[in-house]
């Protein structure tokens, strides 16, 4: 689109293990953090690492709040560590789908 109009496309990522906050506006995280626990339980990619960056802390800050909201989709995460990226990103533990 030349004209400068925005685009209703739908852009698909790869879902894996891990999501990088960095290159989404801080209105599009919670919806996309939602949907991106919600294909991870399809998918029964259940250990997952959020990357916030360590910044001001707002947007871990805001992370954390939305992961304590879904506590019937995520049964806990914790600040990274040495290895994961130390307070820049948290790693959560999701719960299996249930089989209906």
């Amino acid at each position: 689109m030349s004209d400068g109009a925005i685009s209703d496309e739908t852009f698909h990522f790869p879902i894996t293990s891990e999501i990088d906050l960095h290159t989404f506006r801080p209105s599009e995280v919670s919806s996309l953090l939602r949907e991106y626990i919600k294909e991870c339980r399809k998918k029964n990619i259940l250990s997952i690492r959020i990357i916030h960056g360590k910044g001001t802390g707002a947007l871990r800050e805001g992370v954390h709040k939305l992961l304590d909201q879904l506590s019937d989709e995520v049964d806990s995460y914790t600040l990274g560590n040495e290895t994961t990226g130390g307070w820049g990103a948290t790693v959560a533990s999701l719960k299996k789908l249930s089989k209906q």
